[in-house]
């Protein structure tokens, strides 16, 4: 993407005032997007956006300046503001000598998007509409959306590291509105993969939005959901974002080193119930949240942050590894190059356990059954949390009965750690996502096999 010796001379100038660490990050980042909603295409985009970002260490100081001039001039002068603002003043030359790391790429393309013509695109997105519309009049409104990115990124710095990564990631999404007696009700069905366009060889578009519109017309015969704590069963893939909110944020290590997280010190205890294993992997080939290497030219990494229930490790970027002692986890990432990295999770997620999913249903005489949760909110410091239902049943006498609506999980993450009594041997990945931090957003994955909380709280209008 850019010379090495022009990397090296940037490098070189970014630390002449008397930087202790310096880093370039460059991206080069394709995309293209198109949504359809109610028949029409209302949006056929796309974009490319490139430049570096330069960053400079001193002390607890970090300068940071960013630039879509890839030239040297626009690169020396990014470099010069960046250490400007670690330091000013001063003078001397430092020179840097970056190695190429060699990192085989565990991600690609087959069929690379930019090579699909936009109207077989568009195809997918009608194709969706009419699958749901025949699912009866009772639908009203479809939505469909398709996305793809390319995303190349070269990553050095004044410990000689030069690592390069070329990210692909295409997306479908499809959500319906029911009409009926009791309202408008709506249902959604995604999928996301760090891979081309032979994304849609493995899902059909059509059967996603049967699905949706399945899921928006069952919930027009929903009752409301009851309210007050009783068990809760979670099923597979349907649950990972409240362990990615209410307990994955809570093991960044900034957070920990700000005392905003309630595992700040708990290295070493029992945070779960022995159960309990989780742990977030980059490394997964093909999940929203994979990449080959991080924003900060680490290799991704299987990062066990819980085991059998006692707390092992945090997630950690380069900087606050570096003030530690200790290598990074793989966890530096940034939305672009106009930002600095920060802690992020990947994909993080609930290993299987050995339950019969029938099992842990049947042996729960009335709760409830939560087949996906929607959006909510997360106290990150408390690990208090409140998720919305978005498909959820009633479980009587051992037996998932009728469907629920209007309803919310009430509850705090670290006490759901604990409160997990049965887990399935069913493990499965839920919806891709972005995850927001700091004005940030980056793609995450995250997952869970069937499991049981003892009690959890349910906000529902039911009388």
């Amino acid at each position: 993407m850019l010379d090495h010796e022009l990397i090296n001379r940037t490098l070189g100038a970014a630390l002449r005032t008397g930087g202790e660490f310096a880093e370039v990050f460059v991206e080069d980042k394709r995309s293209s997007s198109a949504t359809l909603d109610d028949g029409r295409v209302e949006e056929l985009t796309s974009g490319r956006d490139r430049g570096a970002g330069i960053r400079v260490v001193v002390g607890d100081t970090t300068g940071f300046a960013h630039t879509a001039d890839l030239s040297e001039t626009g690169l020396r002068n990014a470099a010069d503001a960046a250490a400007a603002a670690a330091r000013g003043g001063g003078g001397g030359v430092r020179e840097v000598a970056v190695t190429p790391v060699d990192t085989p790429r565990t991600n690609g393309a087959r069929i690379a998007p930019e090579d699909v013509a936009k109207a077989t695109k568009v195809e997918l997105l009608s194709l969706a509409d009419a699958a749901a519309r025949g699912e009866g009049n009772a639908i009203t409104q479809v939505s469909a959306r398709y996305g793809d990115s390319r995303r190349r990124i070269l990553v050095a710095n004044s410990d000689g590291l030069l690592a390069e990564d070329d990210q692909v990631r295409t997306l479908f999404s499809v959500s319906c509105v029911a009409t009926g007696d009791t309202g408008l009700q709506t249902g959604r069905e995604s999928t996301g993969r760090t891979i081309g366009f032979e994304l849609f060889d493995e899902a059909d578009v059509e059967d996603m939005a049967r699905r949706a519109a399945g899921r928006a017309i069952t919930k027009l015969a929903a009752r409301p959901a009851p309210s007050g704590a009783m068990p809760v069963v979670v099923g597979p893939g349907g649950g990972g974002v409240l362990f990615h909110e209410a307990c994955g944020h809570g093991l960044e290590a900034d957070l920990v080193a700000k005392a905003a997280s309630v595992f700040a010190g708990r290295v070493g205890e029992e945070v779960a119930t022995p159960l309990v294993t989780l742990v977030d992997d980059g490394t997964m080939a093909g999940e929203w949240g994979h990449f080959t290497i991080d924003d900060e030219g680490r290799p991704a990494h299987h990062n066990v942050l819980i085991q059998d229930g006692v707390l092992t490790d945090y997630m950690w970027d380069h900087l606050r590894a570096r003030k530690e002692g200790r290598p990074s986890s793989g966890n530096g990432r940034r939305q672009s190059y106009q930002h600095l990295p920060m802690v992020r999770m990947t994909n993080t997620y609930i290993e299987n356990g050995s339950d019969d999913p029938a099992d842990i249903v049947s042996s729960t005489d009335n709760g409830i059954y939560v087949a996906q949760l929607g959006g909510g909110q997360v106290n990150t410091a408390t690990g208090d949390f409140v998720f919305g239902m978005t498909e959820a049943y009633l479980i009587e006498n051992g037996e998932i009965t009728e469907p629920i609506r209007e309803g919310n999980l009430i509850g705090n993450g670290p006490e759901v750690l604990t409160r997990i009594d049965a887990l399935g041997d069913d493990f499965a990945m839920g919806s891709p996502g972005t995850c927001g931090k700091d004005g940030q957003g980056v793609p995450v994955g995250d997952g869970t096999p069937t499991l049981r909380v003892t009690s959890l709280t349910i906000g529902g209008t039911a009388a």
